[in-house]
């Protein structure tokens, strides 16, 4: 099994409802390691160049307004495969259709309010990574 990284961010929803120990909780009982963190304010710059990707779908706005809404937490996590480990941990996008045990399922409220993100991707987790921590900020 490899070590990977991956980035995780606990979205407003999450941090509004005082859920940010019990989310790092149960990252760390998966046994993912958190090797950086932060809490901060996204500005709105932040959010719609991190979410480009979704930059012409119709829920964009919507997407970049909530997660400028209160701070989030944004973390590395190291671990063997961890990027399908931490999307494992945090279930499906839907909560109604997450797995129970899964921060999705406990902690989401909706679809759009989802509690958490993850990389999808090894390839996009160095780039999710590199958004937020300079090399000079990780081990």
């Amino acid at each position: 099994m490899a070590i990977e990284r991956t980035l995780s961010i606990i979205k407003p929803d999450a941090t509004e409802g005082s859920h940010i120990g019990d989310i790092l909780g149960m990252v760390e009982k998966a046994g993912l390691k958190i090797i950086a963190m932060k809490m901060m304010h996204l500005s709105q710059a932040q959010a719609e160049a991190f979410y480009a990707v979704h930059a012409e779908r119709p829920f964009f706005g919507e997407l970049t307004e909530f997660m400028r809404r209160s701070p989030v937490v944004v973390s590395v996590l190291e671990g063997e495969n961890a990027v399908a480990t931490y999307r494992e941990v945090m279930g499906a996008t839907n909560p109604a259709n997450a797995d129970e045990g899964t921060i999705r399922k406990a902690f989401a409220k909706d679809v759009g309010e989802n509690s958490v993100h993850g990389s999808d991707s090894q390839e996009n987790a160095a780039i999710e990574i590199a958004f937020f921590f300079p090399a000079s900020q990780l081990p």
